[in-house]
C-alpha cells in the first residue's frame, strides 16, 4: 500500500476536485472517516474527518429527525451539546430537542442549509413544552413552531418567555462559542430585556431562525485548515443595526447581476468525502 500521503494525494486525483461533488453524494455516506477528527474549510464550505455521532436521546436531550442523518460533528460540538442539556436540565428546563448538527463527513447537505459543513454547527429547538421520551420514529415528523410575531418585529410576548432568554444565555455562555443565529424578532425581544448583558454580544440576527437556535464553535485545536468566520463586532448588538432586518432590503433581498461560478471546497475534502 502507497504511504498515506501519497494515498491520499491518489484519492484526490481520482476523485476529481472536492467542488465538483454533488451535495448528494457527501449526504450519501452514512458513515465518518477514522479519527482524529478536524475540520477543514469554512462552515458553508468545507468538511470534517473523524466527525462522532451524538447519541439519539441522553440526560436532558432527545435528537428529532434522525433518518437524516444529520447528528453527527466534532467531538468538541458533542461535549458542548451534552454540557448545554446538563444545565438546562438543572435549571428545571424540559428536554432539548436537538435538530441538524451535520454530516458524517461534513460537506454541502442537500436541503436546508449553506453552512453545518465543518462539524461545529447544531440547531436546538426552542420548544420547552414538557417532553417525555419520545420514540425516535415519532420525531420524525414533530412540527416546528414559530416564536416571533407575524411582522417579526418581535418574539410572541405569548410564546417567548424568560425560560427560552435563560437557554439562549447557556448556549452563548459555553466554551468555545463563536455565536449564536436567531430570527431578529428574538434578538430584538432579547434586546428589550438584557441589553447590555457581555453574553448578547454572541446571539447574532439572522433570517429564519424563528423556532430553533443555531448554535457555532470556533474552529478547535487540531484543525489547522479550519476557517473560522471574521469575530463578532464588540458591543450587544442591540444598536440600530438591528433595524436594518425590518427593511424592506432584508425582507425580500434582491440579487444583483447574474450569479458567479460556484465556489471550490477544499481540495482536502476529496480525500475526505472518498476516504474507506
Amino acid at each position: 500500500m502507497p504511504p498515506r500521503p501519497l494515498l491520499l494525494c491518489l484519492l484526490v486525483l481520482l476523485a476529481g476536485p472536492a467542488g465538483a461533488q454533488p451535495a448528494s453524494r457527501w449526504a450519501a455516506v452514512d458513515g465518518p472517516t477514522p479519527r482524529p477528527a478536524h475540520s477543514i474549510g469554512g462552515t458553508s464550505l468545507g468538511c470534517i474527518a473523524g466527525a462522532e455521532a451524538l447519541p439519539p436521546e441522553g440526560p436532558g436531550w432527545q435528537v428529532v429527525r434522525l433518518s437524516r442523518n444529520r447528528n453527527w460533528g466534532h467531538p468538541a460540538l458533542l461535549a458542548a451539546l451534552r454540557q448545554l442539556a446538563g444545565r438546562a436540565r438543572a435549571a428545571g428546563l424540559p428536554d432539548l430537542w436537538i435538530g441538524d448538527m451535520g454530516q458524517p463527513r461534513g460537506g454541502p447537505l442537500p436541503f436546508g442549509h449553506a453552512s453545518h459543513q465543518i462539524g461545529l454547527d447544531a440547531d436546538i429547538w426552542l420548544d420547552l413544552s414538557p417532553k417525555p421520551l419520545v420514540p425516535a420514529r415519532a420525531r420524525e415528523n414533530i412540527p416546528e413552531r414559530s416564536l416571533v410575531l407575524p411582522d417579526q418585529s418581535m418574539a410572541d410576548p405569548q410564546l417567548f418567555t424568560e425560560a427560552h432568554a435563560r437557554l439562549i444565555r447557556m448556549a452563548a455562555e459555553l466554551p468555545g462559542v463563536d455565536r449564536i443565529f436567531v430570527n431578529h424578532g428574538i434578538k430584538r425581544s432579547l434586546c428589550a430585556a438584557h441589553a447590555g448583558e457581555p453574553w448578547l454580544r454572541l446571539v447574532r440576527p439572522w433570517r429564519g431562525h424563528d423556532s430553533h437556535m443555531h448554535i457555532r464553535l470556533r474552529c478547535q485545536p487540531g484543525s489547522p485548515e479550519c476557517r473560522d468566520q471574521a469575530p463578532v463586532p464588540p458591543g450587544d448588538g442591540c444598536d440600530a443595526g438591528l433595524d436594518w432586518w425590518l427593511t424592506p432590503e432584508a425582507r425580500h433581498p434582491v440579487r444583483v447581476g447574474p450569479p458567479g461560478p460556484p465556489p471550490r471546497m477544499p481540495a482536502a475534502c476529496a480525500a475526505v468525502l472518498n476516504a474507506p
